[in-house]
């Protein structure tokens, strides 16, 4: 598989206007980048899968250095809480769609760079469809089984896959799917269980934190459509952002690889939602809706209803001590890695209703409880957010 900079290299690049000169003389001056590598940045099509945290200073730069084409893949609206770290969009924008708040800022930034929107969610059904105009993926997502779907796409479809993920303070940056690299199935050959990695909606992250990451992206993006310097192809670059340290991996590609080793047994893509232990979402009721592992699920609703009847319940809250300063709805307070030592303050004879933010926390003790021989557990699907949401919206949503 050619780079990117050898497959345009026979083709005729395009010309630069007075104003684009003027517009990257700093580019320009750069031996390393000088016409050629600008013209190269302005035939360069360049697909990114989310305009969030990642993907905000990814177009944001790409279109300032002079990408030409940038496909922008998004179905998401934009929520107050994106805007600590999702710096491509602003408080007017709150309840747009993401899309059409990213490109507006990409206009006003560079007229001349090709917006390409897809308001769609990347699957199995259209990702090979959408990646086929574009020479480079950088990828964005916040879920890995976006995550595991694009890197497979672009296997099969030979586009270099510029990786980043975020986390708290931590985050992480390579590019796979290349010829001489490993792809990302290589470092994590399969995904971990669901809710034993929290999302960063359970477990927060340092707003800048994503602008570095992404912009390490950026850089990698442009580095490949240009063919110089030396990109992360084989390595991981690991950023602790509270210690301000920079760590990197060796990565060495995987012959037993089921997407990029020598005798590949994924030829397609697959159901990425199965892959991951991703059950489809419950239909909602104010009853129990629904069992996860043996766990019944119960909306806000339903405990708002026997709080109200003075039923038996007792609300079991496994958030951090920081979190219930934020908002709380009652409940006795045991953090979920306190549970264990802390297990004793329970009563088994009760009817308990666990909660957390959103649900996932408050799913994994449950079923711990339940191995403790707890018989009457049920979680609140949705926590506390889903109770601001349909019972109290005084309660902050956080």
């Amino acid at each position: 598989m050619a780079t990117v900079a050898e497959a345009t290299a026979a083709v005729t690049l395009p010309a630069l206007t007075h104003e684009e000169i003027a517009r990257y003389s700093r580019h320009l001056i750069l031996p390393e980048v000088g016409m050629e590598g600008q013209q190269r940045l302005k035939a360069a099509r360049v697909l990114l899968v989310g305009t969030g945290g990642l993907g905000a200073p990814m177009a944001l730069y790409l279109a300032a250095a002079g990408v030409g084409t940038l496909g922008l893949v998004d179905f998401d609206v934009v929520d107050a809480s994106n805007l600590h770290r999702q710096v491509i969009h602003s408080t007017p924008d709150i309840g747009r769609p993401k899309l059409d708040s990213a490109a507006d800022k990409l206009n006003a930034l560079n007229p001349d760079v090709k917006i390409v929107k897809h308001n769609t969610m990347l699957t199995s059904a259209n990702a090979m469809e959408i990646l086929k105009d574009y020479d480079i993926v950088a990828d964005g997502t916040d879920n890995f089984q976006t995550r595991y779907l694009v890197n497979d796409a672009c296997v099969l479809s030979g586009k270099p896959n510029v990786y980043g993920s975020i986390f708290r303070f931590e985050g992480q940056a390579s590019v796979f799917a290349t010829e001489e690299g490993p792809c990302y199935r290589c470092l994590y050959p399969e995904p971990p269980p669901p809710g034993l990695v929290p999302s960063c909606a359970e477990g927060g992250v340092l707003g800048i934190l994503p602008g570095l990451v992404g912009i390490i992206q950026a850089s990698e993006v442009v580095k490949l459509i240009l063919g110089k310097g030396e990109p992360l192809i084989g390595r991981l670059l690991l950023v602790d952002a509270l210690g301000m340290r920079f760590r990197e991996l060796k990565l060495r590609k995987n012959p037993e690889c089921p997407v990029c080793g020598t005798h590949p047994t994924v030829t397609e893509l697959i159901d990425y939602d199965q892959f991951c232990g991703i059950t489809p979402p419950a239909k909602e009721t104010t009853q129990v809706a629904n069992v996860q592992n043996g766990i019944p699920q119960i909306g806000p609703e339903e405990l708002k209803r026997r709080q109200t009847a003075s039923e038996d319940v007792f609300v079991l809250d496994v958030r951090e001590p920081h979190e219930f300063q934020i908002a709380n709805i009652g409940g006795h307070l045991i953090p979920l890695n306190d549970l264990p030592k802390r297990v004793g303050e329970l009563d088994r004879t009760q009817n308990i209703v666990v909660h957390c933010k959103s649900g996932g926390r408050s799913q994994k003790a449950s079923e711990f409880l339940q191995q403790q021989g707890f018989t009457r557990v049920e979680n609140l699907a949705g926590g506390i957010t889903a109770w601001s949401e349909k019972v109290d919206p005084k309660v902050p949503k956080y």
